[in-house]
């Protein structure tokens, strides 16, 4: 039972690692493009929603601790309390996607979303006002173009939309531990699983530690 528990974790290790150059190469991409048009990436930067992205860290941050009590809840043998915590890991998991799609789809009605910015022409709340409700104008700092602003977006949208994809996985493996723990499965002498994917849990959440400052707070010191 060691034996396997020690190649699962191992497993998981070595699978982090590749996600972390995954993630490692986007955040390169990132950073490079951030030095060589500053002004461009804050203006972007600036018109992302930072109270949605401080409550959504706040969400993962605290799932982390659930998911860890859900880990040392089974190790010691409290069968309700690691029920509880996978459950309100998995209650955290989907309230920040949810929070995430609120955020796309304000983008989306922003006219914010890669293909909807159109070189030459204001964009945001002037390109269409066709709507019901008046949009919120994006103002270009000194500087900065349409066409890298766009860029700053659709790294946006692929390292968040490659992490809420990382969520949907997590939560779906949080809902075959509940199913699992349910059943009893889990107990002091075989919890490999619980803790092979509670680390699989908090690297996610770790990445959207970077993602939040990188990308949220980038413009704030340009403004005004």
């Amino acid at each position: 039972m060691e034996q396997q528990r020690e190649a699962g974790t191992l497993g998981m290790w070595v699978f982090l690692v590749t996600e972390i150059m995954f993630f490692g190469g986007m955040f390169l991409a990132y950073t490079l493009y951030r030095s060589k048009f500053p002004a461009d990436f804050a203006s972007a930067s600036n018109h992302l929603d930072i109270t949605l992205g401080a409550v959504n860290t706040g969400v993962l941050i605290l799932s982390s601790f659930t998911m860890a009590t859900a880990v040392w809840s089974t190790q010691v043998g409290k069968r309700q309390t690691q029920i509880l915590c996978l459950v309100l890991t998995l209650l955290l998991g989907l309230t920040f996607l949810g929070i995430k799609a609120v955020e796309y789809y304000d983008k989306y009605e922003d006219a914010l979303v890669p293909g909807q910015l159109i070189p030459g022409r204001p964009f945001g709340p002037e390109v269409a006002q066709e709507g019901d409700h008046d949009r919120h104008k994006l103002h270009l700092l000194p500087g900065a173009t349409v066409e890298h602003v766009q860029m700053f977006y659709w790294i946006y949208f692929a390292m968040t939309g490659m992490h809420a994809l990382h969520m949907v996985i997590g939560a779906g493996l949080i809902t075959f531990l509940i199913i699992f723990s349910v059943k009893g499965r889990y107990d002091p002498e075989y919890h490999s699983p619980v803790e092979v994917i509670g680390l699989y849990w908090h690297f996610v959440d770790i990445i959207w530690i970077f993602l939040f400052p990188l990308l949220y707070l980038l413009g704030r010191h340009f403004e005004h």
